[in-house]
């Protein structure tokens, strides 16, 4: 079980640093002007999307869902795990949003701002907060 949580624990951390570094090259493509570097962003926002974050997303889930099969009598009954399971769920609309961000910005068709990028990159930090608290403290 250890070892699965470990698992889980990184997969989680991976997910998340690509969560927090995609909306910031969001920022960096919105703010250029020349092609050689909005190429450059496109190249890079596809492999961190593809080859970092979509995959440590899916180990995600199923290490976490794992962990809750492993004991469903236990998590099934704690409600810190249906308010983290909600937030899981916002995490995975958010992946998507990325990719349809990054769909639009290969295609030359971003219509936001430097600004709201930089919004944007903020609301994972809130989820990131309040899962761990959930985890750590199971205020109910």
């Amino acid at each position: 079980m250890a070892w699965l949580e470990a698992f889980h624990i990184m997969s989680v951390i991976t997910w998340f640093a690509g969560i927090f570094y995609l909306p910031r090259l969001f920022v960096y493509h919105a703010m250029s002007d020349d092609q050689v570097s909005k190429d450059r962003f496109v190249i890079m926002e596809r492999k961190l999307f593809k080859g970092i974050m979509t995959p440590s997303a899916i180990a995600t889930v199923l290490f976490g869902s794992w962990l809750i099969a492993s004991a469903p009598d236990y998590y099934l009954r704690q409600g810190w795990l249906h308010a983290k399971l909600s937030l899981v769920v916002l995490l995975i609309i958010y992946h998507i949003s990325c990719w349809w961000f990054m769909v639009r910005f290969r295609e030359d068709r971003n219509t936001h701002s430097h600004k709201f990028f930089r919004f944007y990159n903020e609301a994972p930090v809130l989820v990131m907060i309040a899962v761990v608290i959930l985890v750590v403290v199971k205020p109910f």
